[in-house]
């Protein structure tokens, strides 16, 4: 027979395509809690069949009302509730931390039932260091504010995750291109689902492969760290150089570059001055 649960959030994470991966733990909390709180009630609607429970729905999301959250925080006094996401584990690039935070402000039990996350599950597959890693989730849909982000990011020696669309996936691999320059990298597309497809190669290689073509599917991009600096070539101090020189004077690109690639100032100005001749 299976316990009752205590009263309190769970946190509960869900398949990201094979529902083979729901944890009999995740199917037993969904069997045996008093409401689940969904993304997508007709999505969650599915799991809950395979899972064997008849629990009641609700849609939320972090766009819901402050008054509806609080009324859920107040019933965590005395009821068990689940939240999952459409996909995976709540919160990683989804909602659910409004509600997180409350209930743990108002001194309610929080418990996790882990279990898949597109992110790690590409990370796993993707041959790429994992022992640093930085999950950046969407970048912005606008251009101008996606190249911003990865120019923040630029400098980090960390393996990059993120998760894109299909529809902007050749323009984010050709800014990840511009700006971090050339690095190993992988598409996963459809992780754990029949079709699932993984690409692997340099970002040029990926992004004149998708330049034109529009994926299908859920997607998650994994860039390599920044490659040691005798490495970094002339085409790469260039590529980040005609980036850098958009918003700054050669002299302070030359700098930045110089920085992100641990090569030397003087070359990387040297190539600075070429390229601003042209």
């Amino acid at each position: 027979m299976e316990k009752p649960l205590e009263p309190g959030l769970y946190v509960v994470a869900t398949p990201i395509g094979n529902l083979g991966d729901l944890s009999p733990r995740a199917a037993e909390t969904l069997r045996n809690c008093t409401l689940v709180l969904a993304e997508d009630t007709r999505v969650s609607g599915k799991l809950l069949k395979h899972a064997g429970a008849s629990t009641r729905m609700r849609r939320y999301d972090d766009h819901s009302r402050d008054s509806e959250r609080a009324g859920i925080v107040e019933r965590l006094a005395s009821e068990a509730i689940a939240i999952v996401s459409d996909a995976g584990t709540p919160l990683i690039s989804d909602p659910g931390y409004k509600l997180v935070r409350a209930a743990r402000r108002a001194g309610r039990k929080i418990t996790t039932v882990p279990g898949p996350c597109a992110a790690i599950a590409a990370l796993s597959i993707s041959g790429l260091p994992t022992d640093r890693f930085l999950f950046l989730g969407f970048l912005p849909a606008k251009s101008k504010a996606r190249r911003d982000v990865i120019r923040e990011i630029a400098d980090v020696r960390a393996t990059l995750v993120l998760y894109e669309s299909g529809q902007r996936l050749g323009e984010t691999l050709r800014a990840l291109l511009e700006i971090l320059g050339e690095r190993d990298a992988i598409v996963g597309r459809e992780l754990t689902k029949l079709y699932e497809q993984s690409f692997v190669g340099t970002l040029t290689v990926l992004a004149d492969r998708f330049e034109d073509a529009v994926p299908k599917g859920e997607i998650v991009i994994v860039v390599g760290p920044p490659h040691h600096a005798e490495g970094a070539s002339d085409a790469t101090i260039d590529r980040l150089l005609e980036s850098a020189m958009e918003r700054l004077s050669p002299s302070r690109a030359a700098a930045e570059v110089a920085e992100q690639l641990n090569i030397p100032r003087k070359r990387a100005y040297e190539r600075a001055l070429d390229l601003s001749k042209k």
